[in-house]
């Protein structure tokens, strides 16, 4: 039961700090002015890990590799503290490679899952408070993704069904990248043991 409790905790405290990582890098793709108070908020909590990496890895045109960076090592610390407290026994190096896959689909799904609790937020605030300050940058972080959904779907007496395929589709991904990090986290090491 201790070992429950600390694996959800754990989780907790990484997966919302790698969330915060994957905001920085999306409004940096998406171009969200740095001023904005929720910005600075991100980058007060992340820039202890984002600045030292940006100093030896610089960032895209569009891509903020420095803080892609720092989510995947987020996510391979993660990993590690999971292995270590679920199969203490488990040789390092067969943890840390299965670690170190499975860190990519674990950043993807806290991409997915901010992008399905974002639009959550924001179809919810859209019916109770569409005039929430918060609104414009949401409807700025989703609409890259809700906009391609729009031209294809038809809107039946100006229904926009646009978020709820989005929400969807997020799930299901959401499922998919958990099944892969686990194959990634707990197979490989255990075939690198028996080799």
């Amino acid at each position: 039961m201790f070992g429950n409790i600390l694996h959800f905790l754990i989780n907790i405290v990484f997966s919302l700090f790698g969330i915060a990582l994957i905001v920085r890098a999306w409004m940096y793709a998406i171009r969200l002015h740095p001023f904005n108070p929720y910005a600075q908020a991100v980058f007060r909590v992340t820039n202890w890990l984002v600045q030292p990496i940006r100093k030896v890895i610089p960032g895209s045109k569009f891509l903020d590799w420095p803080c892609l960076v720092a989510a995947w090592l987020t996510a391979l610390v993660l990993w590690l503290l999971l292995l270590f407290i679920l199969t203490p026994g488990l040789p390092v190096a067969g943890g840390f490679a299965g670690a170190a896959l499975a860190s990519i689909p674990t950043v993807l799904k806290w991409a997915v899952n901010l992008v399905l609790w974002l639009t959550l937020i924001q179809v919810i605030l859209s019916w109770v408070n569409p005039m929430a300050p918060i609104m414009p940058v949401l409807q700025t972080l989703t609409a890259p993704l809700l906009d391609p959904i729009r031209r294809i779907l038809p809107t039946p007496g100006g229904l926009d069904f646009a978020p709820l395929v989005l929400l969807i589709i997020a799930q299901v991904l959401i499922m998919l990248l958990e099944g892969f990090s686990y194959q990634f986290a707990y197979q490989m090491p255990l075939h690198m043991s028996a080799g």
